[in-house]
């Protein structure tokens, strides 16, 4: 098992989008028992993939370890993909880690549910704090959105050096150009920066799941942008593979 997360201190920088696609991805593509797990209050990985059923607890319950995971955890339409949804009473979940004083506490969450699944995808909410740092620790890998623009990149640099500096560099880190624009000079250059870097193209197509309430795989795979997602999910394969 292998859990990902997709996290920037950036909001706005199609981290869902990556989120809902890849878990997509590791389910149809690899044939992985897969849970996307929403950790934003926004819960918009949440809106995109459940089946419009309310849970019986709120989102909070879990992390205060009031239900296990699995009593909230629901299929989705998507073969193999189940979803932990988010709700709003997650705006406080800063508060909760920080007063638990554990700082592996959702690391020990996420084992609770970890026999079911081959894969766990974290659509993380934005920011650095208590919650990005318990998310550092449960990741195997960390996927960082990053749109080609020197604000954007210099969001990513700050998450680098907090890694480095807090914990130790421990955890795997692979930054994903999004919403690149080949239009546009100032991505043209940001691309030219950083050749090795996955690229995710801006599309009308991938505003479409919203309406759709659907991953971009199930409607538009032979797509630029769904087949970027396919490649993206088959380099982070590898990656894990590799340890």
């Amino acid at each position: 098992m292998a859990t990902i997360a997709i996290y920037s201190m950036k909001g706005g920088v199609g981290k869902t989008t990556l989120a809902v696609n890849l878990a997509w991805c590791a389910a149809m593509l690899s044939s992985r028992r897969t849970l996307l797990w929403d950790l934003d209050p926004q819960a918009a990985a949440t809106f995109l993939t459940q089946d419009g059923k309310r849970p019986k607890r709120l989102a909070e319950s879990v992390y205060e370890q009031e239900v296990k995971p699995g009593k909230l955890i629901r299929s989705t339409a998507t073969e193999r993909l189940d979803l932990l949804a988010a709700d709003a009473s997650l705006r406080d979940l800063d508060r909760m880690f920080f007063s638990f004083g554990k700082k592996k506490r959702l690391a020990k969450i996420i084992e609770n549910v970890a026999r079911d699944y081959d894969r766990i995808i974290l659509d993380c909410p934005p920011g650095l704090s208590e919650t990005s740092d318990q998310i550092i620790r449960a990741a195997d890998l960390v996927l960082v959105p990053v749109i080609p623009s020197p604000l954007s990149v210099r969001a990513f640099d700050t998450v680098v050096d907090h890694i480095e500096r807090h914990h130790k560099g421990r955890t795997a880190i692979l930054p994903v150009f999004t919403m690149v624009d080949m239009r546009r000079t100032l991505h043209r250059e940001a691309l030219d920066a950083q050749k090795r870097w996955p690229v995710i193209p801006y599309a009308s197509v991938v505003e479409q799941m919203a309406r759709r309430r659907e991953p971009l795989g199930d409607f538009g795979l032979r797509t630029p942008a769904g087949q970027a997602f396919a490649k993206l999910w088959r380099g982070v394969e590898r990656k894990i593979a590799r340890g």
